[in-house]
């Protein structure tokens, strides 16, 4: 049987997901509500239908072709009903503008890895490989461990962008492989972190001690974002949590000579999701925040340093 799974993007040539070239599969679906998600597009597990109005060119294909009568234009203004969507994406094949756009597509894993083999030849010169990221790629287990295992048996480079909110025995199914994790670590207060995510911190970071008892790398990655964690305080207690996770690690290592690295990695915040959280009739609670200024990022980035936690800034 040919797994499947929820796919809202094949993202070819990435370079900021891991090293080298690689291929980001994102799945869809997420347990955290970020309220600045970058991704809102994969928030939900279903499919979506996006809406851009200032592409849309009046055309009209859409209201004959809508099985659910979802689209006006009075006007020559497009009205989207979105409540009467099923998100079929029937009106979508035939927006020729792109203003209507299916995000969620259900794809075999024969389907994706027929993708992502397109590219060997630049993961083999850049010692790049597969990214699974999200959503939340976990929350789709049996998928992702099907897909990993077949870009193993392809000899690739397997890394997992993951937010860590779900039951360890979830991600231990899958570490055999996983050749990289990166897992953010937004907060450490799990009130703060219930307000700004819609649910505590308690199992993202009882998975984080538990992942440093592996032997994978990690890379603990922290969005800088204002009003949430943008702080000197804020940043030294998560600094901190990760020194002592490099530490365990060290205890546990039993003298090895060679320890799988631990680093930590700071993201700016942007607004370019704005136009997302437009087109899914979503409203984006963070778009009179201001990105961070590089020189804040590299005041903590020496913050860390002090504490012997090496530093990644994207």
């Amino acid at each position: 049987m040919n797994t499947s799974g929820l796919i809202f993007n094949i993202q070819r040539f990435s370079i900021h997901d891991g090293p080298g070239i690689r291929t980001t599969v994102f799945l869809k679906g997420c347990s955290l509500q970020c309220f600045w998600c970058h991704n809102p597009e994969g928030r939900h597990a279903r499919p979506e239908l996006q809406f851009f109005p200032e592409r849309c060119i009046s055309c009209r294909e859409c209201l004959s072709n809508c099985p659910n009568n979802c689209h006006r234009v009075k006007d020559d203004y497009h009205l989207f009903i979105r409540e009467q969507c099923q998100a079929c994406g029937v009106c979508a094949e035939s927006c020729y503008a792109n203003a209507l756009e299916l995000t969620g597509r259900t794809m075999t894993v024969d389907q994706v890895m027929d993708e992502i083999l397109r590219d060997r030849l630049f993961y083999e010169t850049s010692k790049g490989g597969v990214t699974l990221s999200g959503g939340e790629p976990v929350l789709q287990a049996e998928f992702a461990q099907k897909l990993l295992e077949r870009c193993k048996d392809a000899d690739l480079h397997t890394a997992i962008e993951t937010c860590g909110n779900y039951d360890w025995n979830k991600l231990e199914k899958l570490l055999p492989f996983i050749d990289l994790i990166m897992m953010d670590v937004k907060h450490v207060d799990p009130a703060v972190h219930r307000k700004v995510c819609g649910d505590t911190n308690d199992r993202i970071l009882a998975n984080a001690r538990r992942l440093v008892l592996t032997d994978k790398p990690i890379i603990f990655r922290t969005p800088i974002v204002p009003t949430v964690n943008d702080t000197s305080e804020e940043i030294s207690s998560i600094v901190k949590f990760i020194r002592n996770l490099v530490e365990l690690r060290i205890k546990c290592s039993n003298g090895k000579n060679k320890i799988s690295e631990i680093q930590l990695e700071f993201l700016p915040f942007h607004r370019l999701a704005g136009d997302k959280y437009r087109s899914l009739g979503m409203e984006y609670l963070a778009k009179d925040l201001d990105p961070p200024a590089k020189e804040k990022l590299w005041e903590f980035a020496k913050l860390a340093e002090v504490e012997g936690v090496a530093v990644l800034i994207q």
